[in-house]
Parts: structure tokens; C-alpha cells; sequence
């Protein structure tokens, strides 16, 4: 058992394999020095002899994260098989996590693309892939359980992102293959058929259908509406015979204008990422209206196992867009989500081993500057990080605990029956 933490006026003291910092005086200590630095020195006893390491500083951000949680899937990254996988939730003031919902409930099913309205869970999507097929809509109190394709759409509803009103929820359409590499550089890819963007009405059960969005001649995917409502977000790419050329498809960050329900207008080209010969992908606007953060990568919809993709910066004040330098490494980095204030942002890494998928936290300042990220605290994460055999993807923060029965969620899952969505056109 770890010793006691004592807390020596402005110092915190342990002795220790690991620094065991008790909770209540580590955040007292960091709430009294916001905007500071602390400085750490370390000492380890090693044959019996005392040796001091180079002291080194952490810095105490200005920017409060004042969301409660954090919300992800875990899953063990085999491809053949789901295996054990789930939804989770995270407090960020402990090391508590709790289940949203695991695949154990539902044998053999995979559960992804959750997403919260702006990190509000009182509205929540999630998708169910497998036997048990569904897209999950909680909204007014009330949790519809729809069937996962229909005639009109012709795949899935995945890639969610909520109308700041909850009146809309925006999904993407994909028919979406895997493939795996002879060469040891790349591993898998990940791949659509063809897909399109529609927005849903959960009042009304409608699903809103536009063919500006639903092309033959284009792959739209990956929707994002605007923090004034005004705009859905889009990537969208010209469609080519899959897989034969799947290295040619390139997506650019486009836009709408989204007025209660109906596009307006022509579609914009807000960032063209193919006339520099790369791919957008994973575009999620702040919630401040200041900036778009994209995925940029070589090609495809789904880089999350490309060593080259990194995360860029769109400024929508001055239109210019700049890789973010700061916080990417020569690993992967992919699917991001922004905090309620807009001042953090929790992404996916490889960096640690190229293998497994982790989660960093930075913060960026009022002139878009990022800090160096960190990784998810663990209480032991020499311990946790070394043992864990599974990947973490589609962070987001989250403002209070979900609510969820998973067990009766579970149970309604496993039965046939499912809410039959209508089109709107």
C-alpha cells in the first residue's frame, strides 16, 4: 500500500515507487497556483544510495476545464472479432470510470460513434453493429432504439453530430470495408463504398433527405453543424470504383447553410485539402465559432492508422488553416473533440507505441496556440499503460454523468423490435 501523502505548506511530499499524490491536496495544490509552475524533484534509492534526477516543471494552465468527465470506447484492437469492447465514462476530478454500455450485453456486437449534444449527454447517439443492428437516439428523456438501415438511406446511421437545439441530429451514411496490408509500414485500412450525409428529426422520427448531400458523383461524410446553427460542416470527396482506388480518395472540408431544417444555397469549399494533394477528415468546429480542427492525411475516410495524419487548425477569423506543430508527433493523431469552454481539446494518439490508440488532453490559448499534450491520468499509468491491452477512440468531454439504464438498454437491444424511421425530401 502506498504511504500517506503529506502536504508541507506549499509542497507535496511522498514516498513511494510512484507518486501516489493524494486527490483532495493534488487539486488543492493546482487550484492555488493556476497560471504557475510547479516544480518537482525526484530521488530514488538504488543499492542502497541515494540519486537525485534532473528536477523538472509542469506548468498550471490559465484555462479552467470545468467539464466533469470524459466519455470514449475501449476496444481491444483485433479486427476479426469485436471481442469485449464499450462505451465508458471517465471523471476527470478521480480515476472512477463507469460503463455506458458493453458489447457483453449484447454478444457480438460492436458500439461506436457515440456523440452528446455539445458534451450535454441528455442528448446522446450511439450506433450497434452486428446481429443486433440499431442507432440509439436518447432525446427528451426518452430512449428510441431505430432500426439501423433502411431502404432509403441504404447503410447505417454513424458519424453523429447534434443541431446545438436537439431539434437535429446530423448522421452519415456509409458502406464501410477493411482491409489488411502485405507491407509492415501500414497495417489496415479502412474503407467506404459510398456514403452520404442526411439529418435526423427525432421528434417526428423523419430523417431529413437532401440530394446536395446524397450524391452519386461525391462521398459526403462526417457532418458537423455550427455553433450558431447556421452551417453544416461536411467532408466531402469525389467517389471513385473502391477498392481498386482508394488511395484517390481525398476529402475537403466543405459547408451549407442550414436554416431549420433545410440546406439553403449552393455547398462551399471551406478548406481545399485535395489541391494540396491531402485529406480531411474528422472536422469539428470549437464551440466558440473560432476554429475547425481537422484530421489531415495522405488519403481515405478513416486514418486512424495512418503514420502520416496529423491535426491542423482552421482559423474561421482569417480563413487560413496551419498544422498544428505543437502537439503532433511522427505517429498518428485522429479523432478530436473540443471542451464546453473551447479552450481544451482531448484527441487520439499513437505516439507511445504505434500501436495501441491513446488519449492526450492540450489546451490552446486565446491566439490558438497549444500547449504540449498530456496523457489520460492514471493513478498508476506506468502500471495501466504497460498492462492495458486495449485502444481508446471518439473521446469527448462530457458536462455530467450519463444517464443510462445499460441493462435494460441491453436487453432492449437484444429483442427485434426497432423504431422505423420515414424520409423527409
Amino acid at each position: 500500500m502506498p504511504n500517506p501523502t503529506n502536504c508541507l505548506g506549499f509542497c507535496l511530499h511522498i514516498n513511494d515507487s510512484y507518486a501516489n499524490f493524494h486527490i483532495d491536496d493534488w487539486q488543492q495544490l493546482v487550484a492555488d497556483n493556476k497560471g504557475g509552475v510547479l516544480t518537482f524533484d525526484v530521488k530514488a534509492k538504488i543499492d542502497g544510495k541515494w540519486h537525485g534526477y534532473k528536477t523538472f516543471e509542469m506548468y498550471i494552465s490559465d484555462y479552467s476545464l470545468d467539464d466533469c468527465g470524459l466519455t470514449y470506447r475501449r476496444i481491444s484492437p483485433g479486427y476479426e472479432v469485436f471481442g469485449k469492447m464499450g462505451l465508458y465514462q471517465r471523471e476527470l476530478s478521480s480515476f472512477k470510470e463507469f460503463p455506458i454500455i458493453e458489447n457483453t450485453l449484447i454478444p457480438g456486437n460492436c458500439v461506436n460513434c457515440h456523440t452528446s449534444n455539445a458534451c450535454n449527454p441528455d442528448n446522446y447517439t450511439f450506433h450497434v453493429r452486428g446481429a443486433n443492428g440499431a442507432t440509439v437516439v436518447h432525446h427528451n428523456h426518452k430512449t428510441d432504439i431505430l432500426q439501423s438501415k433502411s431502404n432509403t438511406t441504404g447503410g447505417s446511421m454513424v458519424y453523429p453530430y447534434w443541431h446545438p437545439s436537439g431539434k437535429y441530429c446530423a448522421y452519415s451514411t456509409n458502406e464501410t470495408r477493411q482491409s489488411f496490408h502485405v507491407v509492415k509500414e501500414e497495417l489496415i485500412e479502412v474503407f467506404d463504398l459510398k456514403s452520404d450525409v442526411f439529418v435526423y428529426c427525432p421528434d417526428s422520427k423523419e430523417l431529413i433527405l437532401d440530394s446536395m448531400l446524397m450524391t452519386k458523383d461525391n462521398f459526403e461524410t462526417y457532418p458537423a453543424f455550427s455553433p450558431d446553427v447556421k452551417t453544416l460542416y461536411f467532408c466531402s470527396s469525389k467517389a471513385y470504383d473502391i477498392p481498386e482506388n482508394y488511395k484517390k480518395v481525398q476529402y475537403n472540408l466543405c459547408k451549407v447553410v442550414f436554416d431549420d431544417g433545410k440546406l439553403v444555397g449552393k455547398i462551399h469549399t471551406v478548406f481545399d485539402a485535395a489541391k494540396i494533394n491531402k485529406n480531411c477528415t474528422f472536422a469539428k468546429p470549437s464551440y466558440d465559432g473560432k476554429y475547425i480542427m481537422f484530421t489531415l492525411s495522405d488519403y481515405g475516410c478513416f486514418p486512424i492508422w495512418h503514420h502520416e495524419a496529423d491535426l491542423w487548425l482552421l482559423d474561421l477569423q482569417t480563413n487560413t488553416a496551419r498544422p498544428m506543430d505543437e502537439i503532433n508527433s511522427p505517429n498518428t493523431e485522429s479523432s478530436h473533440n473540443w471542451s464546453t469552454g473551447a479552450h481544451w481539446f482531448v484527441f487520439v494518439s499513437r505516439r507511445e507505441n504505434g500501436l495501441y490508440s491513446q488519449l492526450f488532453f492540450a489546451c490552446i490559448d486565446d491566439h490558438g496556440k497549444a500547449t504540449k499534450p498530456f496523457l489520460l491520468p492514471q493513478e498508476n499509468p506506468l502500471e495501466y499503460y504497460s498492462n492495458t491491452t486495449y485502444s481508446f477512440n471518439v473521446p469527448d468531454f462530457t458536462t455530467k454523468k450519463v444517464d443510462i439504464d445499460y441493462h435494460a438498454l441491453g436487453k432492449g437491444l437484444m429483442k427485434e423490435e426497432r423504431v422505423v424511421t420515414k424520409a423527409r425530401k
